[in-house]
């Protein structure tokens, strides 16, 4: 099984140490591509216009700059640099040993920097949405979906594959639907359902945390993930097509 997250929006800076040391991260046949993203990046955050060329408010104009020099900037693992409501959730801090090496052996984070990276690969926090278009890059999901296809078949050849990304990351790479399972989160009241972005963050930071904690062996099929998910949930598990994943629908009280 793995898990596939998107980043979060927030980065929490390291607050010291060396710098990202490319040779050491995952899915090493990304650099070039990773180098090219970071150096267009670099030049939009150095434009006098680079909040509104990155769609970016006032209040992060020390992220925009500091995008200028993260070949420079310390580096942290991963699970340390992405925050916010789904990483809280999982809260990767507080997993015990056993737990934290399962999640650093079976999260995938889609960036719109990096590629794709695990919890334990060392980076610096940068601001960067994968809605973005950079020059002489593109726009960034079409640009990374060809890289991705081929670094990660490997990888997640024969894994069931949880797929908690928001639609922006998910548009980066499209894995094989019969061993994937997309991840969904309604509020329900009166029979009428609703998607709330916040609850639905949360959640799937929950069910990662579920399913790093539970015992045993960890689910390969969708059915086996369904029946994992309903010992805390409410679900319900959408068969998936020739072209179409499998849905699993979390369904929250209003």
């Amino acid at each position: 099984m793995l898990i596939l997250l998107p980043p979060s929006e927030g980065k929490t800076p390291a607050a010291g140490g060396d710098s990202v040391d490319w040779t050491s991260l995952s899915f090493p046949g990304l650099n070039t591509y990773r180098a090219r993203v970071l150096e267009a990046l670099g030049t939009v955050s150095a434009h006098e216009d680079a909040l509104a060329l990155l769609g970016v408010g006032a209040s992060l104009k020390a992220d925009v700059e500091r995008n200028t020099r993260l070949h420079a900037e310390p580096a942290a693992p991963a699970h340390q640099v992405y925050s916010g409501v789904l990483y809280d959730a999982l809260g990767y801090g507080s997993l015990t040993a056993a737990q934290r090496k399962k999640a650093d052996e079976s999260v995938l984070v889609v960036s719109a920097l990096w590629g794709a990276i695990r919890f334990a690969d060392r980076v610096p926090a940068y601001r960067l949405s994968m809605a973005t278009a950079l020059p002489d890059v593109g726009r960034l999901a079409p640009f990374w979906k060809p890289q991705l296809n081929a670094a990660l078949a490997a990888a997640t050849a024969g894994e069931l594959l949880v797929d908690c990304r928001s639609s922006t990351y998910a548009a980066a790479w499209t894995p094989p639907p019969a061993q994937t399972v997309a991840v969904n989160v309604f509020t329900e009241a009166g029979g009428v359902r609703k998607v709330v972005s916040h609850f639905a963050k949360h959640t799937r930071g929950e069910l990662a945390r579920h399913l790093l904690q539970r015992r045993g062996k960890a689910p390969q099929t969708p059915a086996q993930l369904q029946k994992a998910a309903a010992a805390r949930w409410t679900v319900e598990l959408i068969e998936g097509t020739a072209r179409k994943p499998h849905t699993l629908n979390i369904i929250l009280p209003n």
